[in-house]
Parts: C-alpha cells; structure tokens; sequence
C-alpha cells in the first residue's frame, strides 16, 4: 500500500472513517500511525466548522464558475464571493479551486493577423495622452479583427464606449468592407444618440478612413481621431478585448457555422461581457452595472 501524505490528524481520520470498514481497522490504523480508539473516536467526530466553511464556498465558486462557463479564474471569482457577501482570502479561493480543479480559460497574447495591409493617410491622434473619459458618450474606440469559421475568414466590427468599456455595437461579415463598419458605427448611434463633438478613434485601416465612412462621421458630427502610425497600444482597450473574446470564447472552440459563431457572439458580447463580467478597471464591476452606478 503506497503511504500518501495527509494535511494533519483530522485529515487522518476522515481517511479511516471513509475506508476503515473496507480494508480493515488494525490494517489501517497501523499504516497510519493511529490507535484503534483512535478510529472509533473519528467516527464520532463531526466535521469542523472550517470543512462546512469550505464545503459551501465550494458550492458557491463550482456556481460562479459555472455562470462564467469555466471563463474566471480565482482572482474574479474571489471578487465576485466578496459581491455576494462572504469574508474570504484570495489565498483560500486559489486553494480550494486546486481542490476542485478549477482554472480560468487563458490563452498567451497574439498579434493580430499578418498581411493586414494599412495606409497612411491625414489625420491626427485626438486622445494622444490615452486618458480614459469620465463619462460615456465622449470617446468610442472601434476596430476589426479576424475570426475564422471552417477555414474562412470571418470580421467582426466592434464599438466600444470607452468609458465603461461597454460594447455598444458589433457586426460580422464575410467581407471586409466599409459596409461592414458603416453598419456596426449606425447601431452604436441609434443606441446612443451622440452630441455634436463625441469622438470616435480607430486605428487607419481603408474601412474608417473611407470617403463614405468619413460621410457617415461628418453627419453625425463625430470627431475622427486615429492611432499613429504603428502605434496599435492607441487603441489598447480594444486590442483588449479582442484578446479576452479570443481566449475566453474563441480560442479552443470548433465553430460548425457562421450561424453558430453569431450565436457564440451574442450571448458572449451582449450577456456575459456586458452584463455580468467583473472588470478591474471598472471596480470590479461589469460595464453596465459601471454605467448604471456612475449614472
């Protein structure tokens, strides 16, 4: 019988009151180094307040993770135990997800496609020191980025209130066109109603720097603001979220069609992202509840 390492006494007797009767009690309580009243007192022994402790915060962090499909790891699911009132150390969370098994869904940072073909054009950097606006509806950030379904390439058009990191609008399209964000930047206005001066900044891709984009942004009296050339961290809040849609949902996952990818979308962007995942720069809060608290 291989000997194998306990965490203390009690540990001991649990061992014993789970296998005593199977393998015999003078057997095991040798191998153990426990007495035969030993045994008997572990069969009277009730659980410690400490294993009912970790026995519901068990339940509680398997709930959590569950909620978040496997996506938290023991940082937000420990912010998230505090949210709902338990007195918990961030230690005690990581220890007890060990237990479980548990680990968030992580991928490392990748660069964005090669050949992505951009050019140089007029127009400045609007928000050159990066500050994050103190309210919504002052700067949006929008991008494009690649999806692959079966292997095609699909684009995903995004919108995103900077404020709160809200993502007001997005589009997926097998093409990459100015339709494509001419659409996705229509919705975020009808959602919104933007005031005459609101700044949109996105890097310069032919999709935004387009004459009819430029149209769509003068009627809506929208300040363009574009990244610098090379300079993808002028827009690190999207380059953000690209990479937290690609770990958390894309990354790992086989899509069948691009029906089920829009699916996967929606109830990724518009349930969990916006609705209910925590995010550090937001208070640990999501971003609709950020918009409904600084409201």
């Amino acid at each position: 019988m291989a000997t194998v390492s306990y965490g203390g006494t009690s540990a001991r007797y649990r061992f014993i009151q789970r296998f005593g009767q199977e393998l015999g009690v003078s057997r095991i309580s040798e191998r153990l180094g426990v007495s035969r009243s030993g045994y008997y007192d572990g069969l009277k022994r009730p659980p410690s307040d400490r294993e009912y402790q970790d026995k519901e915060l068990k339940a509680q962090i398997q709930k959590i993770s569950d909620e978040s499909a496997g996506r938290y790891g023991s940082p937000r699911i420990w912010k998230s135990l505090q949210n709902r009132g338990y007195e918990v150390s961030r230690k005690r969370v990581a220890r007890l997800m060990q237990e479980m098994g548990l680990i968030g869904r992580v991928a490392r940072v990748t660069r964005r496609a090669p050949g992505l073909k951009r050019f140089l054009a007029s127009g400045e950097n609007l928000r050159a020191d990066g500050a994050v606006p103190s309210g919504k509806n002052q700067v949006w950030v929008a991008d494009v980025t690649y999806l692959k379904v079966q292997g095609q390439w699909q684009y995903l058009s995004v919108v995103m209130d900077l404020h709160s990191r809200r993502i007001m609008s997005w589009s997926l399209d097998a093409k990459r066109t100015t339709d494509v964000t001419r659409r996705t930047l229509a919705n975020a206005v009808r959602k919104r109603s933007p005031q005459p001066g609101q700044m949109l900044h996105t890097d310069r891709g032919v999709e935004y720097r387009g004459s009819e984009y430029q149209k769509d942004l003068n009627r809506y009296r929208i300040q363009h603001s574009l990244s610098r050339p090379g300079k993808c961290t002028d827009n690190a809040h999207m380059e953000s979220f690209f990479h937290s849609l690609k770990a958390e949902l894309i990354r790992g996952t086989s899509f069948q069609t691009v029906s089920d990818l829009k699916y996967a979308l929606a109830r990724y962007i518009n349930d969990i992202y916006n609705r209910k995942r925590l995010h550090s720069a937001l208070n640990s809060q999501s971003p609709m509840e950020y918009e409904r608290m600084a409201a």
